[in-house]
């Protein structure tokens, strides 16, 4: 999603690992050993997530991302590649939308094939990744529609979760003058507003939809009078 993204927060930083909390790091350690993957995979992905540039696409979007997926993993296919995908998604973040999907997609063949894994699950999570660059998964793509609903869940928390989602996407494209970035990140909220249903799965339509739609106009509302979201 052009201007994408959403922590509230900012971390400080260590080394190459985020100071979420320790065991906010463990947690995630946990979550990848479950995949039965090597673990210098794991930690080259949390370094990734955890470069000082991100202000949502950090750490705690991954965990948010995995808690997500967890919660509609009942409506996919195959669960597991959704997780893999999910690590993957914006493990390359360089504030190029499409061109970092595109990346973090290659970036997902290269590490899986070379960890050995089925070609078929290397394909369907790449194809997984690529997806988040519109999520507009087809109909009846039910492991596209859990990973895109899992990445917009954002979109429907809190009101006050929403704003310092408004807020940190801002900071991400900070080099953007601001009449600019109005532009394009109400060109986003409109396409969004466009889709209906916004998210794909039953359980995140029930979940979600009503107070992403109300979260959306509102930014929109904003943006248009000239006032910041947050």
């Amino acid at each position: 999603m052009t201007n994408r993204g959403a922590s509230p927060h900012h971390q400080t930083r260590t080394g190459t690992l985020c100071c979420v909390h320790d065991s906010g790091v463990e947690d995630l350690t946990a979550r990848w050993r479950r995949l039965s993957i090597d673990d210098e995979t794991g930690r080259d992905l949390l370094r990734r997530w955890s470069e000082p540039h991100r202000r949502y696409h950090d750490v705690r979007h991954l965990t948010a991302v995995l808690d997500s997926v967890d919660e509609l993993a009942g409506e996919a296919d195959d669960a597991d590649a959704v997780r893999l995908a999910a690590w993957f998604h914006d493990a390359v973040y360089t504030g190029r939308p499409g061109a970092d999907e595109r990346d973090s997609a290659v970036l997902a063949d290269s590490v899986l094939r070379a960890a050995g894994l089925d070609d078929a699950l290397v394909s369907e999570v790449v194809r997984l990744v690529a997806l988040t660059d519109g999520h507009d998964p087809a109909p009846g793509d039910r492991n596209g529609g859990v990973l895109c609903d899992a990445d917009l869940a954002v979109l429907g928390g809190d009101p006050v979760v929403y704003a310092g989602y408004a807020a940190a996407v801002r900071e991400e494209y900070a080099r953007v003058p601001e009449e600019e970035f109005r532009r394009g990140r109400a060109a986003v909220l409109e396409a969004l507003l466009a889709r209906d249903p916004l998210f794909s799965t039953t359980t995140a339509r029930d979940r979600w939809e009503d107070r992403a739609r109300r979260n959306v106009e509102t930014e929109l509302i904003l943006l248009r009078g000239g006032a910041s979201a947050s």
